[in-house]
């Protein structure tokens, strides 16, 4: 197959590229990131050249990372829900015989919002934040190409996790310090997936013309934040004592603290265990000492 990905020079889109060329398919890779030496959609869809795609991987997007002033929320809505919609009617002017028959679009579990301690699959609704409203416009722009004859197929992700990319480095580096520990009390959901696993189900959701709306991209093990620090911690042989409580995460960062590290999502993949597809890292010990 001939996939196009924006975002191509990101974390999971390096690692995507690679993976699909090994497989035998030919990727066109589109990027943001000047001086990369690939087409460069930059901030306007139209900048991507009609040629034939059998799928478009879109991948781009704002750091949701960092203080989420008012100016950073607008950016992360325009990079993904109006850049998606844009996209969208771009894909709508190229010739029927050259448009992508199947558009992957990220998303992620943040759509679920703050689950607690309950187990979601693809079936559950829409929770509440900001995180879960871009989500939710996210794939709205993005399910409009259903009507143009594409089959859409949402990726509701969770930490990705590997050695070169993500948040990974960063908390191999602070839990190798001795200086890791649980965010607040530790009971929200992580959800989790390890970045070979990430893009082999990307893969394999492309593959599989059945599969169509909401796949989540995480790991069939569901943890808690807690869980997860004791993993890593153990892993590293390293001590875990310096938790970081739940007040002084919302006096520093406000709303980001409150969706990405205080709330949170026991994510189950059901699309991925009724494809099929077989998971490299099925816990998230054996995912932790791989990476490590």
């Amino acid at each position: 197959m001939r996939i196009g990905i924006t975002g191509a020079t990101g974390f999971i889109g390096r690692h995507l590229s690679a993976s699909a060329r090994k497989q035998g398919h030919e990727v066109v890779a589109y990027s943001r990131r000047l001086g990369s030496g690939l087409t460069q959609p930059k901030e306007a869809p139209h900048a991507l050249p009609e040629t034939k795609l059998d799928a478009l991987v879109h991948l781009s997007g704002e750091s949701l990372l960092g203080f989420w002033t008012h100016e950073k929320r607008d950016r992360i809505w325009k990079s993904r829900v109006d850049f998606t919609e844009a996209l969208v009617a771009h894909l709508a002017k190229w010739k029927p015989e050259n448009r992508p028959k199947a558009l992957v679009c990220a998303s992620g579990a943040g759509f679920y919002g703050n689950s607690g301690t309950e187990l979601v699959d693809e079936s559950a609704p829409r929770g509440e934040g900001f995180l879960a409203d871009v989500c939710a416009g996210w794939e709205k722009a993005a399910l409009r190409a259903e009507s143009l004859g594409m089959r859409v197929i949402l990726l509701r992700t969770g930490m990705v996790l590997g050695t070169d990319g993500g948040a990974f480095p960063l908390l191999k580096r602070v839990f190798g310090l001795g200086l890791g520990g649980r965010l607040g009390a530790g009971t929200q959901g992580m959800a989790w997936i390890h970045i070979d696993d990430a893009v082999g189900l990307i893969l394999k959701s492309i593959e599989t013309e059945s599969v169509r709306g909401p796949v989540n991209l995480c790991a069939p093990e569901a943890v808690t934040n807690a869980e997860f620090t004791q993993q890593l911690a153990a892993v590293l042989k390293r001590p875990a004592f310096f938790h970081a409580p739940a007040f002084a995460l919302k006096l520093l960062l406000r709303g980001m603290a409150e969706e990405m590290l205080l709330g949170g999502q026991r994510v189950i993949p059901r699309v991925a265990t009724e494809m099929g597809y077989g998971f490299a890292h099925l816990t998230l010990s054996g995912a932790l000492k791989a990476l490590v």
